[in-house]
């Protein structure tokens, strides 16, 4: 494995974060904390020019035929500038889902429409007890007999980027009995459907929406099976994996700002005659925030690349990685609004949103504790 970035992905960094600083300043983020949406489509469009939307996805399919690192690369920039967009549920979630569990004719028909902006989709997978495994999914999908399609009933719970969404990929149980990751099958469903009531919810972190699904009496056809019927939850795991690899590389993002954002006011901040970087009490907690980030993006790109490369390991290194960065993006934020004083506290500064993001982002999909369990049990402990 190369450890360093090649020439292509060096100007990726750059160029990303150069568009980022440009047209994704905190002003721009603050707005959008007070918007319906959460993002400005103008934004989006731009971004969706830019080619990022497409990045990790076939050429055949309008995109640009890249893998996870690049992707990674990319998303990191974003952590660094609290990018509002619906990127992470449209591309991350529901277009990974739709691109590894769907038949050609769907990835043809609906993949070119994600990669361009033109259609927005988020996955329905989590319900009110937010379990990650298939036993989980209590939403029923009844077969009707009449038409050949399924009936939909069920609640989702803490689904990314619903409101707004054209699309939801719903995870359903279509099997009572058996196996529980052979019962499950992802539904494509209109999300103005009848039947379907999306209830935005007020989180944490206004910079990244979420809502309730619910699904009453929700009729779809035969041809809205994602994929193979009882054959989702690998496709799932799978999408789930690059998720937390995504989300991961945000966290490292993010939190290397927050870190040059307070080694740059330890060199300002003067206290008994003394800028306060000059004080053992300000350096030691910067050399713990760059020993945890460095080694959380080692993680990061090691998962990414294991993925990319199809390896065996690679869910144990995306739980890896989702571990370190997790609680790296986390306490580094903490120490930065520490390290910041009265100052970092306030409604003013910009660190509240990062610390908000970052402690979102470490409890979706699994906290550290969950993901180091996941670890156990892939190396057999």
């Amino acid at each position: 494995m190369n450890f360093g970035f090649n020439e292509e992905q060096e100007m990726l960094s750059k160029s990303a974060r150069s568009f980022l600083e440009k047209e994704c300043p905190s002003t721009y983020v603050r707005k959008m904390l007070d918007d319906d949406l959460g993002y400005g489509k103008d934004l989006w469009a731009k971004i969706a020019e830019m080619g990022w939307t497409g990045l990790a996805f076939p050429e055949a399919y309008g995109g640009l035929g890249l893998g996870m690192v690049d992707l990674v690369v990319v998303v990191e920039e974003m952590g660094r500038a609290l990018l509002p967009s619906p990127f992470f549920p449209a591309i991350v979630l529901a277009g990974t889902a739709i691109r590894l569990g769907g038949t050609e004719a769907q990835r043809k028909n609906l993949l070119p429409l994600i990669i361009s902006g033109e259609k927005l989709a988020a996955l329905a997978l989590t319900e009110p007890g937010l379990r990650l495994d298939a036993a989980g999914i209590a939403t029923k999908a009844t077969a009707d007999r009449k038409t050949g399609g399924f009936v939909l009933n069920g609640v989702k719970a803490l689904v990314h980027g619903a409101y707004g969404a054209d699309l939801l990929l719903v995870a359903a149980r279509t099997k009572a009995a058996g196996k529980a990751e052979g019962a499950i099958t992802l539904f494509l469903v209109d999300a103005k459907a009848p039947g379907v009531t999306i209830t935005p919810l007020k989180a944490v972190d206004a910079t990244r929406r979420m809502a309730e699904v619910k699904l009453h009496g929700v009729k779809v056809g035969k041809d809205a099976v994602l994929g193979k019927r009882d054959g989702a939850w690998p496709v799932i795991q799978k999408t789930l994996d690059r998720a937390i690899v995504t989300l991961s590389a945000e966290l490292v993002g993010l939190a290397q700002k927050c870190l040059e954002m307070s080694v740059e006011y330890a060199k300002t901040r003067v206290q008994y005659g003394k800028p306060i970087g000059s004080f053992q009490a300000i350096k030691h907690p910067c050399a713990d925030m760059l020993l945890e980030i460095e080694t959380a993006k080692s993680a990061v790109y090691y998962a990414a690349w294991a993925i990319d490369a199809g390896q065996k390991g690679a869910s144990v290194a995306a739980s890896m990685a989702k571990a370190y960065a997790g609680e790296a993006g986390y306490r580094t934020t903490a120490r930065s609004i520490q390290l910041h004083g009265g100052v970092g506290f306030s409604w003013e500064h910009d660190l509240h949103l990062y610390f908000k993001r970052a402690k979102t982002s470490e409890l979706t999909f699994g906290d550290g504790k969950y993901h180091r369990e996941q670890v156990a049990r892939g190396i057999g402990l």
